[in-house]
């Protein structure tokens, strides 16, 4: 069902906004290369985030890079902090070329939704906002990082923030200590972190038993069931490594994550650490 929902809207839209077009919006570009063009003008336009956020091969992204710069559209340079990686910079005709794309695109969304209602209009954006969330949810990437990773570094950045700013005496994550036998893994989109998460062995609850560690979830992906799929590769991620159950502790105030935790068959225990934060305690069976 959701297969064919998906299909029938991919080909309305594609039909509608252009993407058909030999040249997209009649920019005389085609559409990827005009994606390309939006990113460089529109954020960090190093060539490896660019791989990363487009999801393109190295080899494809260059032809399209080459495309854009053969056309006077950009310049490529050694990045000043790291001379091991290239940036792309817009020139004057490229950034007036970024300026007349941004144009066409709103002018065709003002022309696509002209027809409805207001009260249509709100709830194509409730819709569109709703289908997109999901659709990034459903094609992050999870991988193992280090706990020095940059993605984790941001990741876990974020989690002591959101914590601090949640707890009345706020939160004070102390000095980092080095855990050589943790797992750490870090959801990516677009080549952004978005959830991150770890597991550990647990030998003071008992020999075959994993901790896990450090959830979380960008705020603007709540809602999205990216926290409940973090939980499972997590708990998928102990057993592979022989694991019979697995252990967390969280506090009163993360009380989604709780419901969470209810929802995914954890069961309450005693407490098993000395974690002043903590004041919740589960485990699952494996």
């Amino acid at each position: 069902m959701i297969t064919d929902v998906l299909r029938r809207f991919n080909r309305t839209w594609t039909q509608r906004v252009g993407v058909l077009d030999e040249s997209f919006l009649g920019t005389g570009r085609p559409l990827a290369v005009s994606r390309l063009l939006f990113e460089i003008g529109a954020g960090d336009a190093s060539v490896l985030a660019l791989r990363e956020r487009l999801d393109l091969d190295s080899g494809h992204l260059s032809r399209m890079l080459r495309r854009l710069e053969d056309d006077g559209l950009l310049t490529t340079q050694p990045d000043p902090g790291d001379r091991r990686r290239r940036v792309a910079t817009l020139t004057a005709a490229g950034r007036a070329a970024y300026d007349d794309l941004e144009r066409r695109s709103a002018e065709r969304a003002e022309t696509l939704v002209a027809p409805l209602t207001s009260r249509q209009q709100e709830r194509l954006a409730e819709a569109l906002a709703t289908a997109d969330l999901l659709v990034r949810a459903a094609t992050v990437h999870l991988r193992e990082v280090t706990a020095e990773a940059p993605e984790a570094l941001v990741a876990t950045g974020h989690y002591f923030a959101e914590l601090d700013a949640l707890f009345p005496a706020g939160f004070d994550p102390g000095p980092p200590v080095p855990e050589p036998d943790a797992t750490w893994v870090v959801a990516t989109s677009d080549g952004a972190p978005v959830a991150h998460g770890g597991i550990r062995p647990a030998p003071a609850v008992g020999p075959d038993a994993a901790e896990i560690k450090r959830m979380w979830v960008d705020s603007t992906w709540r809602g999205a069931g990216l926290g409940s799929r973090m939980l499972r590769h997590l708990e998928d991620l102990a057993r592979a490594k022989g694991h019979d159950r697995v252990v967390l502790d969280t506090n009163g105030q993360l009380r989604d994550a709780i419901a969470m935790y209810d929802r995914s068959g954890y069961c309450r225990i005693e407490r098993y650490n000395d974690n002043p934060h903590a004041e919740a305690f589960f485990e699952k069976d494996l």
